[in-house]
């Protein structure tokens, strides 16, 4: 594998949604969502990531034709405009199949490819896939979240048995990306212990993503809303950096792209000069 091919990736976010936990709407329109993935990609995205339904804990489900109303026009539109993929963050079949016919090349599911139909579409696409872990809903995630045996070794068995679900449908392993789902369905505590395992979810073989980008669990720690947790975040994913991980899932492109190209080399992957005596 090349260095460039090493380097990890920064995804960011496009939430098409009135409700997100963060932006809270602010490119809900179709022109400032269409103004805001092309800043994406001049901020140095690798991968533009459109989602058309809210995740946070206790949303409420958005219909089908209302998802596809917010997110099929603006692939449509940026699709012609921009060098990067396209990810399409959707936990519903028809809307991801729909994304990939536009040219979407990522299909993000926050429930893990636990539908049928969504593991159906992933052997009958070429797309890659996400598989994100998420105890319960969003409505019900947060309430109790539980894991008896542990939340390591419960994500890392379901990783195991998902990763075979596809492999099974005829899905090239080499597509899968993992994603332990900061914030979904954990508690403070487990958010943390998930963080420093990133190693573990790396014995798979398969490259990890992940979303901590300015989530309760930092909020709670530092007693900070999410509009002064910038800093945390990028320590946070800088962590991540360090312990392995593929992909950043961020809101904050532009500084993103910095602690990335700072600490690719700093992480001694490769180095920048090749021609420097080290």
């Amino acid at each position: 594998m090349s260095d460039e091919a090493q380097r990890p990736l920064v995804m960011g976010i496009l939430n098409a949604t009135p409700d997100s936990y963060y932006d809270k709407g602010s490119y809900f329109s179709f022109h400032e969502a269409v103004q805001r993935g092309l800043q994406i990609e001049q901020e140095g995205a690798d991968i533009l990531d459109i989602g058309g339904e809210s995740a946070r804990p206790w949303a409420e489900p958005v219909l089908l034709e209302e998802e596809l109303r917010r997110v099929l026009p603006l692939i449509e539109a940026l699709m012609p405009q921009l060098s990067i993929p396209i990810s399409i963050d959707t936990r519903k079949a028809q809307v991801a199949a729909r994304a990939v016919e536009l040219g979407a090349s990522l299909i993000n599911d926050i429930t893990g490819f636990s539908d049928p139909a969504m593991q159906e579409l992933a052997a009958e696409c070429d797309a890659d896939l996400c598989i994100m872990h998420m105890l319960g809903t969003p409505q019900t995630m947060q309430l109790h979240p539980e894991y008896p045996e542990g939340v390591v070794t419960h994500v890392m068995r379901f990783f195991e048995k998902r990763v075979q679900e596809l492999v099974n449908r005829g899905v090239k392993a080499a597509r899968i990306i993992l994603d332990p789902g900061i914030g979904f369905g954990k508690t403070v505590e487990q958010n943390y212990l998930l963080l420093h395992a990133i190693d573990q979810f790396k014995s798979f073989n398969l490259r990890v993503l992940i979303g901590a980008s300015r989530k309760s669990f930092i909020q709670k720690t530092l007693g900070k809303p999410p509009e002064e947790t910038l800093a945390a975040t990028l320590a946070v994913h800088g962590f991540c950096l360090a312990k392995g991980a593929d992909v950043l899932r961020v809101h904050d492109v532009k500084e993103h792209r910095d602690i990335v190209d700072m600490l690719h080399p700093l992480n001694g992957i490769y180095n920048p000069f090749p021609l420097a005596k080290m």
